[in-house]
């Protein structure tokens, strides 16, 4: 099965609307054109490996328009996950592609697949997008 093109959205505008829309029709990263020098080359290698790639300040929109759950609702959300699962949501949440995670934690690709699989399946989520939001609003990425 031949796996689709990852696509990476730049632009000058970061509208809430026009994030939500690039990456709900599948958008791998959503980036600001005043990027400096290298950070582009930069996105385009972990949009590559499978990373989510996202402008901090794109990120912190998209958790402020999230809609608010309470630390219990989170807390509670987290407890379903195990350790592994945990360390590779906050990950995610970092913007680590499957492969960045897989070394730092010292786990096989396909290890790292079948985690990031149930740990979406358990926190009822449909992509590593809201996977990453989740993982900053439980304060699980370190700044």
């Amino acid at each position: 099965m031949e796996e689709s093109p990852r696509v990476l959205a730049l632009t000058p505008f970061s509208t809430d609307d026009l994030v939500l829309q690039a990456l709900n029709a599948g958008a791998g990263g959503f980036l600001q054109k005043d990027l400096i020098a290298g950070e582009l080359a930069a996105a385009v290698r972990a949009l590559a490996a499978g990373g989510l790639v996202l402008s901090p300040g794109i990120m912190k929109k998209l958790v402020s328009r999230a809609p608010a759950r309470g630390a219990g609702f989170l807390g509670e959300k987290i407890r379903t996950l195990t350790d592994s699962e945990r360390d590779v949501l906050a990950l995610i949440g970092a913007g680590h592609p499957n492969q960045s995670i897989a070394e730092t934690l010292h786990l096989s690709l396909a290890s790292v697949k079948t985690y990031v699989a149930r740990m979406l399946a358990r926190l009822g989520l449909e992509n590593r997008t809201q996977a990453a939001i989740l993982a900053h609003e439980a304060d699980l990425v370190s700044a």
